[in-house]
């Protein structure tokens, strides 16, 4: 099942029929261990909706509350490598290879939910920045006792130029305006996502596609729930959280984001996020 947040309500999709909650308050709807199926419940009595082109479908929102998102990095050996080599001429490249192996993951605060930019939302590069990458992350959804109920898809903004000065400089790498987006949804599963699930990546620049990469979960070092048992070890999220679960696609050194380009996320059956990069 999907939840759809959008300025008239949050919307649920099952089986490509769609009803509109009662409840409109995002922290109360998500905020339960047995989401999918109080969700499930919630089919029973709604009144399914029928949208068309005289009626569309409202623009959808960043699928967030009041949440905090967080962030996990290093967790494909792709990503190490790369990290290494960004950081290799300031000293820190073997740092990611400490941390690849290490018991204790990355994990770093990325954004409020302010910040946070939706489907069709414009996301950003530094200005004081010369390489900037995209990277497409499975994003995990946990409620306040670190029940992972929920996925979307989330696009974490990267300077690798910053971070490759000092890997002191992670934060503001990391963290600024228009740097995190997620959607187009929060996927409610029944059955959590397999090692074969594939994340793809494409940026199209002037109407042209200039990269294409994917990835499947299977590369990943660490799995989603061990994140987040680091991330609630010593954490309190009344509202939930959101965590990212790092890249697998990193594109070569020579690539650079520009501003216009259009960055394509697609994890099936999560959907696909759309970003222009302002």
């Amino acid at each position: 099942m999907k939840l759809y947040k959008t300025e008239n309500g949050i919307l649920l999709e099952n089986e490509d029929i769609f009803y509109r909650l009662h409840e409109t308050d995002w922290d109360v709807v998500v905020n339960r261990n047995n989401l999918y199926e109080w969700l499930e419940g919630q089919t029973q009595s709604l009144i399914p909706l029928t949208f068309s082109d005289d009626f569309p479908m409202p623009e959808a929102l960043a699928p967030i509350g009041t949440q905090e998102v967080w962030a996990s990095g290093v967790t494909y050996f792709k990503s190490r490598t790369a990290r290494m080599e960004e950081s290799e001429k300031a000293g820190g490249g073997s740092f990611y290879d400490r941390v690849y192996e290490a018991e204790r993951p990355e994990l770093f605060f990325k954004s409020t939910a302010w910040r946070v930019v939706g489907h069709h939302g414009t996301v950003r590069i530094r200005k004081d920045s010369t390489w900037d990458v995209p990277e497409p992350e499975l994003t995990l959804f946990a409620t306040s006792e670190g029940a992972l109920v929920g996925y979307t898809i989330g696009n974490d903004m990267s300077s690798r130029s910053i971070e490759g000065e000092n890997p002191l400089y992670l934060p503001q790498a990391k963290s600024y305006t228009g740097s995190a987006a997620l959607g187009p949804c929060l996927y409610v599963f029944k059955e959590k996502l397999g090692a074969d699930t594939v994340i793809d990546l494409s940026i199209v620049r002037a109407g042209e596609e200039v990269f294409n990469g994917e990835v499947s979960l299977s590369q990943m070092k660490r799995k989603p729930e061990e994140l987040l048992h680091f991330l609630y070890r010593e954490m309190s999220f009344p509202q939930g959280a959101y965590l990212m679960t790092g890249t697998g696609i990193v594109p070569s050194s020579d690539f650079t984001l520009q501003a216009g380009d259009v960055v394509h996320i697609t994890i099936e059956p999560i959907g696909t996020l759309t970003n222009t990069v302002g």
